[in-house]
């Protein structure tokens, strides 16, 4: 029934506060209470009277009955002594209505039930009637052969006692009703302030886009909503953060090849305007090899970036297949990049199910590390077996404070800020790894170098 009553009267509180939609709902499933204990109250009140009465009347008729009560007993009874008791009596013999002194007006009143109790048809009856206006309980019982006793008793004690009754339900309902309402209003108020705080919030965020998180009052669900609420501003505080960081270290990785790119450039600029001092073949050559390698360093920070700077990567349809052809595309790739490394390779086939491109850029990134580090004639061992795939150089080897943020973007140790890239590979393949379900971690070998393990989940099978 609430559920009911809610559905009636959203309409018209759809516009309405919260605190004050929740003080009408709760005034109103109150009244609705109220009413139906009330009717429940005043029908069993009134049903407890009428069958009261009714029993006191049966026993009273059924009592005279036994002590003899015909027709000449009840042409003694006083009319105003009957008249004061508020009864009316009546005998019914051989099918004629006595009433006493004929000045008791029940005779009129005598109906079919009544004489049907005369008639043996029926144990005894029992009826409502009007009697000059006045409400009356008639009941008949049988007094003998052809023969029952009338008692007819005025209902009007009874009915007044119910008036009393309904104003009083009347009056109860209202003031339950009132005060329902003042209660609900004060705790829909008062609960609701934690709501209004993280209303004030949300606004101040939107307006000052400051996220400083806000004081939590409680343990109750709106305490939990107000944590929730400052983990969603400490989150989006630290994305951008993320953001601005990846901007400015964005923009101090891009310094330097556009820089390059701009001096080469204004050279050959230079020297296509002065026909007279042309500029050296060799150095145009080599300027030429200087602004393509500029470019394709440029072309894969950008990607890099792109890769990067989602939150949630794009999306690619992920294929089966095999990690072994993964990794030797890109140790072939690699080994044309690094003529001066060997490449000693050990692998085995390991079956996949994810996106070969990643992989294949995750692995590339990470030969590119090892042949980078690995002094000339160096060997960059390569090793992948159960679906471990282990890249180990002869290089340096990374310093024990550079270790947890080599795979942070744009981090770069001191060694390696003289040395080409932008520090966003190895960033690229902990996002592969993660990506499949995966892990890849970076530890250094004795006496030198630097071993790279990356699982992948998968399977032997084909």
């Amino acid at each position: 029934m609430i559920d009911r009553l809610h559905q009636l009267i959203s309409p018209f509180t759809a516009r309405l506060g919260l605190a004050l939609r929740v003080a009408l709902l709760t005034t109103a499933a109150v009244a609705a209470t109220l009413a139906i204990v009330s009717a429940m109250v005043f029908f069993t009140v009134r049903s407890e009277l009428r069958s009261s009465l009714d029993e006191s009347m049966l026993r009273r008729a059924n009592s005279a009955v036994a002590d003899g009560v015909n027709q000449e007993i009840a042409n003694q009874y006083s009319p105003e002594a009957l008249k004061f008791a508020d009864v009316k009596i009546a005998v019914i013999s051989g099918g004629f209505i006595v009433s006493p002194l004929n000045k008791n007006k029940v005779a009129p009143y005598v109906r079919i039930p009544e004489i049907e109790v005369s008639q043996g048809t029926r144990i005894q009856s029992v009826r409502t009637a009007s009697i000059d206006g006045t409400r009356y309980r008639i009941v008949a019982v049988q007094a003998g052969r052809g023969a029952a006793l009338v008692l007819a008793q005025s209902m009007e004690s009874a009915y007044k006692t119910l008036e009393r009754l309904t104003v009083i339900l009347w009056l109860t309902s209202i003031a339950g009703v009132a005060i329902a309402g003042l209660i609900g209003w004060a705790v829909a108020t008062n609960g609701l302030r934690p709501v209004r705080r993280l209303t004030d919030a949300a606004e101040r965020v939107a307006r000052t886009q400051e996220l400083r998180p806000i004081a939590v009052m409680g343990h109750d669900e709106l305490a939990r909503l107000t944590h929730a609420f400052n983990s969603m501003l400490i989150a989006l505080d630290a994305s951008q953060q993320r953001q601005r960081q990846l901007v400015a270290d964005a923009g101090h990785e891009l310094r330097t090849p556009l820089t390059s790119l701009r001096t080469n450039i204004e050279l050959l600029n230079q020297a296509a305007n002065n026909p007279g001092r042309p500029l050296p073949e060799a150095h145009r050559v080599e300027i030429m090899s200087d602004v393509q390698a500029q470019l394709q360093e440029l072309s894969t920070l950008v990607g890099d970036l792109v890769e990067l700077a989602r939150e949630e990567p794009l999306r690619r349809d992920p294929e089966p297949g095999d990690l072994a052809d993964v990794v030797n595309q890109a140790v072939e790739r690699v080994r044309r990049r690094a003529p001066g490394v060997a490449f000693d390779v050990d692998i085995e086939s390991w079956m996949v199910f994810g996106e070969p491109q990643l992989l294949e850029r995750a692995v590339t990134n990470l030969l590119d590390n090892a042949a980078k580090w690995s002094p000339p004639g160096g060997t960059v061992q390569i090793a992948l077996h159960n679906g471990v795939l282990t890249v180990a150089d002869e290089g340096p080897g990374i310093a024990d404070e550079d270790l947890p943020h080599i795979f942070d973007r744009f981090y770069r140790s001191s060694e390696a800020r003289t040395l080409p890239g932008s520090g966003l590979g190895l960033s690229i393949v902990r996002r592969a790894a993660d990506r499949h379900n995966g892990s890849v971690t970076a530890q250094s070998r004795k006496p030198g170098g630097t071993l790279f393990t990356m699982r992948i989940p998968g399977s032997r099978d084909s």
